[in-house]
């Protein structure tokens, strides 16, 4: 059996990605603590380059932020420039890192100031120092005038991603799209298997293709609100019946927005668990220090050394 260890996602000072023991459950370091909601996460092949969600406490703000490494250290975060007054989130980088793929309910008409309902967008660039270009819709067959989210990308460009849609099984279903003679094809609902009559969101695909990660809401089998799934290809290709991933990963709390580091065998995730309880404290420092550095029922991101391939 594996064992699953939880450690810190050490994002502004990790000197490396080896996932390190640690006997508790702790989150975001301490200058990123000063966001309140910090979700989804994506890193680079040369794990150089990082992206993920701020939010505001209602998530009323949604933007998209990178932090780079340099010499051993990172730096950042900054938002990203495309970033203005609607809603971003959800990143996901392409293989060649050259593609960002995110959910926006920005409009297609760049004159207009009216939300859209969310669609799957992307930005490009030259190379990991070039600038990003203005985004750019991917349009149909994906993108309809219902809500799609959560875009993630296998190695050879298929597409998975979360939608709403009266064909489903449940409330959220997540739908594969495939890439063939340079055009995605028309969104497929993934079976019973993966999808039911309840919520399935956030899926992460693997770079082969054969595992997928993904959240299932309020499930029986499930630690308590959402908890992060896995199914993995028979020998035919075909989905297998997803697993609950099980503690220490899943919890009472929400977690999703799941992100598989293989390289690196982490699994990043986002978690609204909470530690805290009431104590007294020695002066408000402390109590600033024990709010923001101890999981607190916000979204916080976290990372587990697991091996799934």
């Amino acid at each position: 059996m594996v064992r699953v260890n939880i450690v810190i996602v050490f994002l502004l000072f990790l000197n490396s990605l080896s996932a390190q023991t640690e006997p508790g459950l702790v989150h975001f370091d301490n200058k990123l603590n000063e966001f309140l909601n910090v979700r989804d996460f994506c890193i680079s092949r040369d794990a150089d380059e990082a992206f993920f969600t701020l939010q505001s406490p209602s998530t009323a703000i949604s933007q998209i932020a990178v932090i780079k490494k340099e010499n051993n250290d990172w730096f950042g975060p900054e938002l990203l420039p495309f970033c203005d007054g609607f809603t971003y989130l959800e990143p996901f980088l392409s293989s060649d890192g050259n593609r960002l793929f995110f959910a926006s309910d920005r409009p297609l008409d760049e004159s207009s100031q009216e939300k859209k309902d969310f669609d799957i967008w992307y930005v490009d660039r030259l190379h990991r120092d070039a600038e990003w270009s203005e985004p750019k819709n991917m349009g149909k067959p994906v993108n309809s005038n219902l809500d799609e989210f959560y875009p993630t990308l296998s190695d050879n460009n298929n597409l998975y991603f979360t939608m709403d849609a009266p064909d489903g099984l449940g409330k959220d279903d997540i739908y594969f799209s495939k890439w063939e003679d340079g055009h995605y094809s028309e969104p497929v609902l993934l079976n019973e298997n993966i999808n039911s009559d309840g919520y399935e969101f956030n899926a992460f695909i693997s770079k082969k293709e054969d595992f997928l990660i993904f959240t299932k809401y309020n499930e029986k089998d499930g630690h308590g609100s959402g908890d992060l799934y896995i199914s993995k290809k028979d020998k035919n290709g075909e989905w297998q019946k997803a697993t609950n991933m099980g503690l220490p990963i899943n919890s009472k709390y929400m977690e999703f927005c799941p992100f598989y580091d293989e390289n690196n065998q982490l699994l990043y995730f986002t978690s609204r668990r909470e530690t805290i309880t009431p104590k007294k404290f020695k002066d408000i420092t402390d109590f600033k220090s024990y709010i923001q550095n101890n999981p607190n029922g916000l979204s916080k991101i976290y990372s587990t050394s697991i091996k799934l391939n």
